[in-house]
């Protein structure tokens, strides 16, 4: 176990610095730079710069630079000082916008995985003991509706049930009054009770498909011999799903992980515009729109990295749990 990890770790390093390379030129393949763009946006408001400040522009950026001379400045300032470089558009620095909004991303995050599990494991446990009952196709139609659905309507119907039937203030996720205060329990509180709206919306879709894989595993490990053996031998049916085939079937629950880190950045990113959350995906998408290449550049290599562990943990992980894997 120990061999692996120091080896995946130890290949990461060279991943990395590749994926940071093609998400620096991706990041400044479309035509123009964050000048051309900010330029663009004052002429819409029919402001015009000259030429001499876009050249002043430019240099103060560092634009004028060529490819390769902006990207090693940029990875040379990661990797010996931490620092990411200086946002173009919010004048910051670029670690500061980005570890401002992780805290309540992963907040959101975890708090959906868990409700993901606690909604989707009984379920599809129960679709497949009592297959071609009238739960289990209630609970197929419910799937189908949650995979079905985008997710930026359910928000805006469940924001306007939230709003006119219950009389709750929906949008963001703090009250006006705490979105400024420092952190203290009124605060948690409060973002508690504006935790659930988000929540929902964002495990529907997820509680959808993993029930259906749920359901399609233990479907597949139940006729299996070592679970008649097991039922012969006197077992009861509780213990017997949740020591053997349930065991065999989490799989696919444990591989979310892998795909869980990097969506803490770049899911939701509609859902979240549409409910107005402080978290990182609308800040990704507008460093996107305006070309404020080391604030996407650092999202960019923060999903790369995050990917990369989150498959590291998910391998472990099912190591431990299905004994049929093996790491060697």
């Amino acid at each position: 176990m120990l061999k692996f990890i120091t080896k995946r770790l130890l290949w990461m390093i060279p991943s990395l610095f590749a994926v940071s390379f093609l998400a620096f030129v991706l990041i400044q393949l479309p035509p123009g730079d964050y000048v051309t763009t900010y330029i663009a946006t004052l002429a819409a408001s029919n402001e015009i710069i000259d030429q001499n400040t876009a050249a002043s522009l430019r240099e103060r950026f560092g634009l004028g630079d060529p490819m390769l001379v902006q990207y090693f400045k940029w990875i040379w300032g990661i990797a010996t000082r931490g620092d990411f470089g200086i946002s173009f558009e919010w004048q910051q620095p670029v670690s500061g916008l980005i570890w401002e909004r992780m805290a309540l991303t992963l907040v959101l995050a975890i708090a959906s995985l868990l409700a993901t599990w606690a909604i989707a494991l009984p379920i599809g446990v129960y679709s497949a003991v009592r297959k071609y009952s009238i739960g289990d196709y209630a609970f197929t139609i419910f799937s189908f509706f949650g995979l079905s659905v985008p997710s930026f309507l359910l928000a805006l119907v469940l924001m306007y049930v939230a709003a006119v039937e219950f009389g709750q203030d929906v949008g963001g996720l703090f009250s006006h009054e705490f979105e400024a205060a420092p952190w203290s329990i009124a605060k948690m509180l409060d973002l508690l009770a504006h935790l659930w709206l988000p929540v929902i919306i964002l495990a529907v879709s997820s509680t959808a498909s993993l029930i259906r894989v749920m359901r399609a595993n233990m479907l597949d490990e139940l006729p299996k011999p070592y679970v008649t053996t097991a039922r012969a031998k006197g077992l009861s049916e509780f213990r017997l799903l949740t020591k053997y085939p349930m065991r065999i079937a989490l799989n696919p629950f444990i591989s979310t992980i892998a795909w869980l880190l990097p969506n803490l950045i770049s899911g939701s990113v509609v859902v979240a515009i549409v409910l107005n959350l402080p978290t990182a995906a609308p800040l990704l998408l507008q460093s996107l729109m305006a070309q404020d290449m080391y604030l996407a550049g650092a999202f960019v290599l923060l999903i790369c990295a995050l990917t990369l562990i989150g498959s590291l943990i998910s391998d472990i992980l099912l190591a431990l749990v299905d004994p049929r894997i093996r790491l060697e």
